[in-house]
């Protein structure tokens, strides 16, 4: 008799039942009870217009929770030596994995960070020409230009079987970095001529420093300091006068009965300007500085960082300076061509770390690029290097808009290096903007509607063509694209460059026209930025506004750096007959319990510190007398609450009529920004957000030329329509706008298109097509051009 088999299929593993992460109540800065599940090794792609708080639930929820957790598995000894966080604002977060940070936080600014330094290539470097450089100089320390060369002897007391033995005994290492510029590859010099007017006596007032005015202190302690004739034009001082007046180490005097310190012109302004973050100076003292202190190449080390003995050791007549100077496409190639079975696993994993960066698309970079002067998207562009080769899966990675400052060209090799992570099985989470990205998701999270308290929901969440048919604002503008104009503006007149020689670009002659929207396009890397910041100086007429991040303490907001604050204080000030110094949370109008912040922290040694709303100001930062003054029925805690549009309402008309303070809010709401609210943090805007306040408070300069870089960058599809209409106005005002872009939308938009290439790094830097949009459109001879004209479907 036959016995029935069992076809039931075998119940499930437990361990394969998490296949999400769940978010339950997420309220951090805007969010509103977010709910939402996120399959897990699939591609998300989070939208929504920029403020809307797709940051807040990708970063500042999933990721920090994912990280704070992974951290609390230390020691509390370890746990001391790591940044301490907070345990975000939600009820539950489940099915949570490791998490791995790819943003666009820029690379640290020290100038001994190079891209070689910050992806371990040049570690990999250093052991290679230690092993195989010829003459042999050292331990892969005699290659690094941050290891000084140090040497010592002496005598040292050891205790040896109850004795007490003296030794001598010497040291000595051998660094590769160079003395003179201590492994920067520049030095500084100050521009003596802007010191001081060498015509005059210090008499006649011949100090020119901001700050030293005849009759001060300052200028005193060189007129009367009797160390040389001050009534001698300086010209004629002899070389012990200008010594003490240049160079004198520091000495107590008397001048006027009052003891001083006196030393050297130079020393002095080293210490009390030079010495100071050229960030937090006020503006007349930067602007000196800039004058007066020149960067020179290190004339001993050429500006490679490196000792004269690092430089001799070559392979194949090759120093590591040489290899660090290459093209990494060039170098890749130079390292798979070295045969040495002796180091064949380093050059196995050196040749690899080199073909990620030309996979990636950075193959124009060099090694020896300072990590600063990379842009927010090269950033993380490098960050990912490390993460494509790795053997991890499982883990979440979570992306900060990867497509900043790529050509179309290369957002497809974006998008594939994105599926690949994927496709190793881990989940990858993306906040992203680009249809091209969006279009590749496996899964989509829309939030909205608005931005700022007007956002902080999910409007939609499922697939592609789901979102597409959805209604919401991102469905909407979906396929969206801009047409070229049916005609352009005529220019008033050009910008002539000349030879143009900066970094990669060929001795490129260029007229940039004027009174029209110029707009510079090309691949990452052909040498845009190098033309149009390289060859027009900001300064006389010329406004540019880059992607450099503001920099500001959670006590500075848009109502401080925009200067609106100013107008404010004084028109409450003027209602009450008061100081306006009152109504300043830093100044004498603060809150004496928590100091003007709003909140109380308080440090918990190695758990995180706890941050707690004041109760005596309630976090309105306020003292309570100062509460009691009000204009137009507001104190001025409701004032810093208000977002710009409901602020432009409130002074522009009544009893709180501020012309001043109008004029700002007017341009702060043309920018796209009426959902910011005064007060709000500057630490808590997006990226796209923070050049936008830029461009608000420098729309009101006199110059006539504006130059920006990548304005869309952070904006939402809905949002670039908005900027394209700003763009127009300040042209129809009379400005000549130059913007560098790889939106298709501002291409077609523009009057006049400069495209560089052909390709990236050495096989760029040429002016490929000069014309208007139309007429790219129909040449199609460039990569610009090609991908112009698909997006406009001709």
């Amino acid at each position: 008799m036959a016995t029935r088999k069992n076809t039931q299929p075998p119940a499930p593993h437990a361990a394969d039942s998490h296949d999400l992460i769940r978010v339950h109540g997420a309220r951090v800065n805007n969010l509103k009870d977010v709910s939402i599940e996120i399959p897990k090794r699939r591609l998300t792609v989070f939208t929504g217009v920029s403020g809307s708080g797709k940051s807040s639930l990708v970063f500042d929820t999933i990721a920090a929770e994912s990280q704070r957790l992974i951290n609390e598995t230390y020691s509390a000894f370890v746990q001391g030596f790591m940044p301490t966080l907070a345990r975000p604002e939600v009820d539950v977060l489940d099915g949570l994995t490791t998490a791995i940070i790819v943003d666009q936080q820029r690379m640290g600014g020290d100038p001994r960070s190079t891209v070689g330094t910050a992806t371990d290539a040049n570690a990999m470097l250093r052991i290679l020409f230690s092993r195989l450089g010829k003459p042999y100089i050292g331990s892969p320390k005699a290659f690094s230009f941050n290891v000084a060369s140090i040497s010592g002897a002496g005598a040292v007391t050891v205790e040896r079987g109850g004795q007490t033995v003296k030794e001598r005994r010497s040291f000595s290492i051998t660094g590769g970095m160079c003395p003179r510029c201590e492994g920067r590859g520049s030095v500084t010099d100050l521009d003596l001529t802007q010191l001081y007017d060498d015509s005059k006596s210090l008499n006649d007032g011949a100090l020119t420093v901001p700050g030293y005015k005849p009759g001060g202190w300052s200028y005193r302690l060189y007129s009367e300091s009797g160390l040389y004739d001050a009534d001698k034009p300086i010209r004629k001082y002899t070389k012990r006068e200008l010594h003490d007046f240049l160079h004198r180490e520091p000495v107590r005097m008397k001048i006027a009965g009052i003891n001083m310190t006196y030393e050297g012109l130079i020393p002095r302004i080293q210490k009390s300007m030079l010495a100071k973050d050229r960030e937090s100076m006020q503006p007349h003292i930067r602007e000196f500085v800039d004058r007066a202190v020149t960067f020179t190449t290190c004339p001993d080390c050429d500006g490679t960082r490196l000792t004269e003995a690092a430089r001799s050791s070559k392979i194949k007549k090759v120093s590591i300076a040489d290899a660090c100077a290459m093209q990494i496409s060039d170098l890749a190639a130079w390292v798979d061509s070295l045969d040495e079975p002796s180091v064949a696993p380093l050059l196995a994993t050196l040749h690899h770390t080199l073909e990620s960066f030309v996979e990636i698309g950075l193959g124009y970079l060099s090694l020896d690029r300072p990590a600063g002067t990379l842009s927010g998207g090269e950033a993380q562009r490098v960050k990912m290097i490390r993460h494509l080769g790795s053997s991890l899966t499982d883990t979440t990675y979570v992306f900060d808009e990867p497509t900043t400052g790529l050509h179309p060209h290369d957002i497809q090799r974006m998008n594939g290096l994105l599926l690949r992570l994927r496709d190793k099985g881990n989940t990858v989470l993306v906040v992203e903007h680009k249809p091209e990205t969006i279009a590749i998701a496996d899964h989509v999270v829309d939030l909205g509607p608005g931005a700022g308290t007007a956002g902080g929901t999910v409007c939609f969440e499922g697939s592609v063509e789901g979102l597409r048919g959805g209604g919401t604002i991102t469905g909407r503008h979906f396929d969206d694209r801009a047409a070229l104009k049916e005609t352009v503006r005529r220019p008033t007149g050009t910008l002539p460059i000349r030879g143009a020689a900066t970094h990669n670009l060929r001795d490129v002659d260029v007229d940039i026209p004027l009174g029209v929207l110029t707009v510079i396009t090309g691949v990452a890397g052909s040498g845009k930025s190098s033309l149009i910041h390289g060859s027009i100086p900001a300064g006389e007429g010329v406004v540019s506004i880059d992607q450099g991040a503001i920099r500001g303490s959670r006590r500075s907001n848009p109502a401080t750096y925009t200067g609106l604050l100013d107008p404010i204080r004084k028109a409450f000030a003027k209602a009450h007959g008061v100081k306006p110094a009152l109504f300043s949370a830093n100044s004498e109008g603060a809150c004496p319990t928590c100091n003007g912040a709003g909140v109380v922290y308080t440090d918990l040694a190695m758990m995180a510190g706890v941050a707690t709303t004041c109760e005596d100001c309630e976090g309105k930062r306020f003292q309570a007398s100062v509460l009691d003054y009000h204009l137009g029925g507001r104190d001025i805690s409701e004032v810093l609450a208000m977002p710009v549009t409901e602020a432009l309402e409130f002074f522009g008309s009544g009893e709180a009529a501020t012309p001043a303070a109008h004029r700002i809010l007017d341009r702060l709401a043309d920018v796209g920004l009426g959902y910011v609210s005064l007060g709000q943090p500057l630490t808590t805007l997006s990226g796209g957000e923070r050049q936008r306040l830029k461009l608000a408070t420098h729309m009101s300069d006199k110059g006539g030329v504006y130059v920006l870089d990548e304005p869309t960058t952070g904006l939402h599809l809905a949002d670039v329509e908005q900027l394209l209409g700003l763009l127009d106005r300040l042209v129809d005002s009379g400005k000549s706008v130059i913007v560098i872009e790889h939106h298709q939308a501002v291409m077609a938009h523009a009057d006049w298109i400069v495209d560089l290439g052909p390709g990236a790094g050495h096989d760029g830097g040429r002016i490929v097509f000069e014309g208007t949009p139309a007429d790219l459109v129909a040449d199609r001879s460039t990569l610009t051009g090609e991908h112009l004209a698909a997006y406009v479907g001709a």
